[in-house]
Parts: structure tokens; sequence; C-alpha cells
């Protein structure tokens, strides 16, 4: 299948890699662009140099990029996915990078368990919020303590899914704020389970739900056609 992969622009560059894996060939549509705030990011990596937190929270590949190259005695890590991980191992850090084998930030708090208690959490994010994540920290004992480093801004511009059998959206936010047409002929998949809530609620029901990752996704959908013959 042609599959089209909806990155923020300049993103996904081991799309490709993973799809030929999988059978597939990809490309990207970009439904949002980063606008990255330098000062923030200079000024999150000199508070983790200062020791200003215990554990840090890396919830994208791009804020792992923006901030591990910074990092001169960094804190426990904690990556949300492989490709983060990826990201924070380029950057030779001192500390071993550890990583939810689940990819949902929901499962943040479980994973450290008590060990939260008392500690102080950065979380390097875009300007999207997560309350829930906040509110799990906070109930836990814990203290989170974010930094806005990049904007999310809509393209504006339509996605060019003409020659796509099949389109991944990798977020809620990436298929809320996407420009597109449906066709009866395009599959339409969700890479986890908040991005096909987001989905199914304006009416856009997902073939497929995958585990939160691009590789997942794809076994996801090899799998649903095996089961169709």
């Amino acid at each position: 299948m042609r599959i089209a992969i909806t990155r923020v622009e300049g993103k996904g560059t081991h799309d490709p890699a993973t799809c030929t894996r999988y059978g597939h060939e990809c490309y990207t549509v970009s439904p949002l662009a980063a606008k990255i705030d330098g000062q923030n990011v200079q000024r999150f990596a000199q508070l983790a140099n200062e020791g200003c937190y215990d554990c840090i929270f890396f919830t994208s590949a791009l804020t792992a990029r923006l901030i591990a190259p910074h990092l001169e005695h960094p804190p426990r890590i904690v990556a949300i996915g492989p490709q983060t991980k990826r990201t924070l191992e380029g950057a030779c850090l001192e500390v071993p990078v550890e990583v939810l084998e689940s990819y949902y930030s929901a499962d943040f708090v479980p994973y450290l368990g008590t060990w939260i208690r008392g500690r102080r959490i950065g979380i390097p994010r875009a300007d999207a919020p997560n309350p829930t994540l906040i509110e799990a920290i906070h109930t836990a004992g814990g203290v989170p303590e974010e930094v806005v480093c990049y904007s999310l801004k809509p393209t504006g511009r339509r996605l060019d899914l003409e020659s796509a059998d099949a389109v991944i959206f990798t977020s809620a936010l990436s298929f809320r704020s996407a420009v597109w047409s449906h066709r009866p002929s395009l599959q339409l998949v969700a890479i986890g389970e908040r991005t096909a809530e987001a989905m199914i609620q304006r009416g856009c029901i997902p073939t497929v739900v995958g585990n939160g990752t691009i590789s997942g996704t794809l076994e996801a959908l090899n799998r649903h056609f095996e089961e169709r013959g």
C-alpha cells in the first residue's frame, strides 16, 4: 500500500524505512508546523543542568532533539516511545534512557510508581497541554514543571492524499488540524486510541487503531487485511 503519514513539517525521517519493513511505501503530509521557542529551550536545559529536576519526561522526539544536546548532567530520563528514545541516545547522554513500553503518557506515573513522591518532573512540551498527566503527577505526590518549547500551528494546506491508499493520523491534533478530502477507497488509520476518539467524534471511523507507534500501527494494518483475506 501507499500510505500518507501525518507529521510535523521536517519530521518522519524514519517512516520510509519502517514502512518498507512491513511491505508498504509512505510519504509525509503535514497538517502542522512547529515554531521553536529558543529561549525556553535554553531555559529548560539550564534548569536541568542546575539540578532542578529529578526526572525529565520527553513526550516527543522534537523536544528530545532540541534539548538533549544541551544536557551536561542529566537526571533520570524517560522517553514516550522508541523514536524519542533513539533521538536521546544519539545525544550520548551520561544516563540510560528509559522508555514507556505502552507509548502513552498516561502510563508515565504508573511506570515510576512510588519513586515519584516528592520528585520534580521536568516536562518540555508543545503548546498543547496535557492536564490529565499533570493531575496524575500531582495525585501521586510528584511536582510537575512544564516548559513550552515549541508551538504547533496548522499549515492550512490541503493534504495531498490523491495517490494514497491509506492515511495514518499520528495524533488527535494532527487530525483536527488537517484539511483533507475523504473518498470511499481511502483507508483511515489512527495511530492510537486518543487519535481514534478524535476521529470518531467527527464521524470518521478508523479502519485500524494502532498501539501508539508507526510500527505497531502497520502491524495492525497488515493483520487487518490478512484477516479479511
